[in-house]
C-alpha cells in the first residue's frame, strides 16, 4: 500500500510529530511519498528534518509545471476540470483569503494529480484542515485517489471557511482529529450522517523523550517555553507575569526555545521591565536539544492565545515536567489543575501569576508527582508509535471506498 502526505509546509521543527508519525507508518509496512506546498522559511536544525527535506517534493517550487499541468488538464479533463473549478469557486466563498485566491490551489491541485499518477498511491493523507486539504479535495475531484485530512484546531478560527470545511469533510474518505475539542468542531461542521467517519487520533512523542533516563526535577525557578516567537504565543502576557514575580522577590528565569520575527518586540518588552538577564533565547533546537532543555528547568509554560494541542507538552510530560498553559481547545484534555500542572483563562496575567506562583514555591515532592501524573497521562494516550497504528488501521479500511 502506498499513501501521500500532503502538507502545507513539511518537514518544519515545531512538527517533528509529524515526522514521527510518517515513519511509524512506514515502520507498519506502508510505503509513504511526501508532498509540501512550499518549503519552511526557517532553519532546519534536526538532522530528522534535514533527511526528510530530501524525500519531499514542494509544489510551489515547480511553478512553470503548475501552469502546464492546469492547461494541459483543463484540455484533456475538460469535464473533471469544470466540476474542481465550480468546488474551487464554492469553497472560496466567504473564506478569509477570497475565491480568486483559491484558483491557485487548484493549480497545484493540477500538478499534484499530475505527480500522484507517476508514481501511483492509494490514498492521499493531508494534515491541517486549511489549504493541505483544500488541494488534496480538488486533486481528488480531478482523478486523484480519495484523501482523509488530521484536523488540529486553530485554523478554524483564522483561514477557514466553514462551508468550505463542511464540504472537504463529506468528500474524504475519513477525517481525524487530535483532541475531543477538534472533534466536536468537526461535528458541529459535518452532517451527522458523516459523523462515523471521524476518529480520534491523538498526536504523540516518541523514544526520545520516553525513553530518556529519568532526572529529579531541579526545582530552579528556570522555565522553557518551546514555540515560535509569535504574538499569538502570550509571551507578552507570560513578561507581565515574570515581573509581578520579581516585584515579590522570586527569582524566575524564561528559556525561549524557537524563533520567529517577534523576538525583537519580546525583547524590547523585557527591556522596559529590566528583565531582560532573566531571558533566554535559545532558538530552534534538534529534537534531543529540546529534550535536554526541558530536564534543565522545572516546568514547561506556554501561555498561548489559540492552540491545537501542542505536542511540546507531551515531551514535558514524557520527562516528568510539569506544564502550564491556557485553557483552551485541546489543553484542558491532558493538563488538569491540581494534578499535573496549571491551566489558567487566556490572557489573564493574574491567573498565570498565581500558577507560575505556585509552580516556583511548589514543595519538590509535590513538583514531582505532578510530573509523574503528567508522563502517566502520555504514556497512555500520546505514544506516536501507537497512535499512528490507529492511523494505518484507518489507510488499510478504507482504501478502495
Amino acid at each position: 500500500m502506498r499513501v501521500a502526505y500532503l502538507v502545507n509546509q513539511y518537514p518544519k521543527t515545531s512538527h517533528a510529530w509529524m515526522r514521527r508519525e510518517i515513519q511509524a507508518v512506514e515502520a507498519a509496512g506502508i510505503e509513504v511519498d511526501r508532498y509540501s506546498i512550499r518549503r519552511v522559511d526557517e532553519p532546519l536544525v534536526d538532522p530528522g528534518d534535514q533527511a526528510e527535506e530530501a524525500k519531499t517534493r514542494f509544489v510551489l517550487h515547480a511553478k512553470g509545471a503548475i501552469l502546464l499541468w492546469t492547461a494541459l488538464t483543463a484540455l484533456t479533463r475538460p469535464l473533471r476540470f469544470l466540476e474542481a473549478l465550480r468546488l474551487t469557486w464554492f469553497i472560496g466563498r466567504r473564506h478569509p483569503r477570497g475565491q480568486f485566491a483559491h484558483l491557485y490551489y487548484l493549480a497545484e491541485a493540477c500538478l499534484l494529480r499530475r505527480w500522484l499518477s507517476e508514481t501511483p498511491v492509494d490514498h492521499v493523507h493531508a494534515h491541517f484542515g486549511t489549504n493541505s486539504a483544500t488541494v488534496a479535495c480538488l486533486a481528488n475531484v480531478l482523478g486523484a485517489p480519495g484523501y482523509s485530512f488530521t484536523f488540529h484546531g486553530p485554523e478554524i478560527f483564522e483561514s477557514i471557511s466553514h462551508h468550505g470545511l463542511r464540504e472537504k469533510l463529506h468528500r474524504a474518505r475519513f477525517a481525524v482529529a487530535i483532541s475531543y475539542h477538534g472533534m466536536s468542531m468537526l461535528k458541529r461542521w459535518s452532517d451527522y450522517d458523516h459523523w462515523s467517519k471521524l476518529h480520534l487520533i491523538h498526536c504523540g512523542t516518541d523514544a526520545t523523550f520516553l525513553e530518556a533516563p529519568e532526572a529529579a526535577n531541579p526545582a530552579n525557578g528556570r522555565l522553557i517555553c518551546v514555540a515560535r516567537l509569535s504574538p499569538v504565543k502570550g509571551h507578552l502576557v507570560l513578561l507581565d507575569a515574570v515581573e509581578r514575580l520579581v516585584g515579590e522577590g522570586l527569582d524566575p528565569k524564561i528559556a525561549f526555545v524557537g524563533g520567529g520575527d517577534f523576538q525583537s518586540e519580546i525583547e524590547r518588552v523585557a527591556r522596559a521591565k529590566g528583565l531582560e538577564s532573566r531571558l533566554e533565547f535559545l532558538g530552534w533546537k534538534s529534537g534531543t536539544e529540546v529534550r535536554d532543555e526541558v530536564l534543565r528547568s522545572q516546568a514547561m509554560v506556554l501561555p498561548s492565545f489559540d492552540e491545537g494541542l501542542p505536542v511540546v507538552f507531551m515531551e514535558s510530560y514524557a520527562l516528568r515536567r510539569p506544564v502550564i498553559s491556557t485553557y483552551i481547545a485541546g489543553i484542558p484534555e491532558l493538563i488538569e489543575n491540581n494534578a499535573n500542572g496549571w491551566v489558567v483563562p487566556a490572557g489573564s496575567v493574574d491567573d498565570l501569576t498565581n500558577a507560575l506562583r505556585e509552580c516556583l514555591t511548589m514543595d519538590l515532592a509535590q513538583l514531582e508527582a505532578y510530573g509523574r501524573e503528567g508522563r502517566s497521562r502520555v504514556e497512555d494516550h500520546h505514544d506516536s508509535t501507537r497512535e499512528a497504528s490507529k492511523l494505518v488501521e484507518r489507510f488499510r479500511s478504507q482504501v478502495g471506498s
